[in-house]
């Protein structure tokens, strides 16, 4: 899978721009969590096609890095706002910030995340509520808020990072994490019904096993870089697969054979067999303890 899929990138970029450039040309793409992984790559494919970008994270040092070489290389604008997304009144200031720089938001790709490690009772409520504020809240608020617009133009893409965990049954470990990513999927469904006749298109992007920080941040990096690496695909590949989805209207992107294959035996397998060989494997890519 990862590496026919890599091989093959460069040629599909080429054919996918000459196509798809005057779609995203001057519009402008909001992208959270884009200091690093695949926020950022989704901020690198995006100001290629030249789209201009609004990039917020916590970390404003690596926002202004990333600003920095998007302008240099691809002549977009991009605007930066450090912003953590736990806070309850994160999402209203971070548009309220969006306004007063005059930007209007074509684009939203709702990409930030991470995972709290281990056994549900073994952290505590207030961190359980700000993950839930990051993973649920903030990007359900996101859409609310940016949608009327959308409306009114008759034209918006809205990307919403899932994952694979939310469609095959949850793990032990990092307990609320596919639950997250189960509601992220069901939302963009739902929405996608609701706004397709209005000019927006809604795509729930459903990777599988990605290289990139998310594994250091939640402590799982020593126990999944023993996962065979055909399991594993590169954030650019799955940036780029995610783009196509949303292009022909997609609602539901599992990028990569691998993770098609391995979604379709969960929707297959009996509920009960699929229960028993997660509880068996969890421990394999979970920290549990």
């Amino acid at each position: 899978m990862g590496a026919q899929d890599n091989l093959l990138l460069p040629l599909r970029q080429l054919i996918n721009m000459k196509h798809t450039d005057s779609h995203w040309h001057g519009r402008t793409a909001l992208i959270t969590g884009a200091s690093a992984g695949i926020g950022k790559v989704f901020a690198e494919a995006l100001a290629r096609r030249g789209c201009n970008i609004v990039l917020t994270a916590r970390r404003l040092d690596r926002l202004e890095t990333l600003a920095s070489d998007l302008r240099r290389k691809h002549g977009v604008d991009v605007l930066c706002i450090a912003i953590d997304l736990a806070e309850a009144d994160a999402v209203a200031r971070l548009c309220a910030s969006i306004d007063a720089a005059g930007k209007i938001i074509d684009v939203l790709v709702n990409n930030a995340g991470y995972g709290v490690p281990g056994a549900y009772q073994l952290s505590d409520w207030p961190t359980h509520a700000q993950f839930l504020q990051v993973m649920v809240t903030a990007p359900s608020e996101l859409v609310y808020r940016l949608l009327p617009r959308m409306r009114e133009r008759g034209n918006g893409d809205i990307i919403n990072v899932a994952s694979l965990a939310g469609l095959v049954p949850g793990s032990a470990g990092s307990t609320l994490y596919g639950a997250a990513k189960a509601f992220m999927v069901k939302f963009s469904q739902s929405l996608s019904i609701e706004q397709q006749e209005r000019g927006i298109r809604v795509s729930a992007l459903c990777p599988g096993f990605t290289d990139s920080e998310f594994h250091d941040v939640t402590g799982a990096r020593a126990l999944v870089s023993k996962m065979p690496r055909w399991l594993w695909m590169d954030a650019e590949t799955v940036v780029e697969q995610g783009l196509a989805a949303i292009e022909r209207g997609q609602v539901i992107c599992v990028p990569g054979r691998v993770n098609k294959m391995l979604k379709f035996i969960a929707k297959h397998v009996p509920d009960a067999l699929a229960l028993r060989i997660v509880a068996r494997r969890s421990a394999r890519f979970r920290v549990i303890d």
